[in-house]
């Protein structure tokens, strides 16, 4: 995953985010070398920020 796509304020929502994280576990086999654990956990880390601000956006 490039940088760019990582960057902080990143607007994909979590739906989408969560359909990476899926389409990741499916292409490694459920086995995650270092650099797709990284980028598993940023993924994670937006997909959780995503989901707070959905939270915020419906109250």
């Amino acid at each position: 995953m490039s940088p760019e796509s990582m960057s902080p304020g990143s607007t994909r929502s979590a739906e989408d985010l969560n359909e990476r994280i899926r389409a990741l576990w499916m292409r490694t086999g459920g086995s995650l070398s270092a650099e797709e654990r990284a980028e598993y956990e940023l993924l994670v880390v937006e997909w959780a920020a995503a989901i707070r601000g959905e939270v915020i956006e419906a109250a």
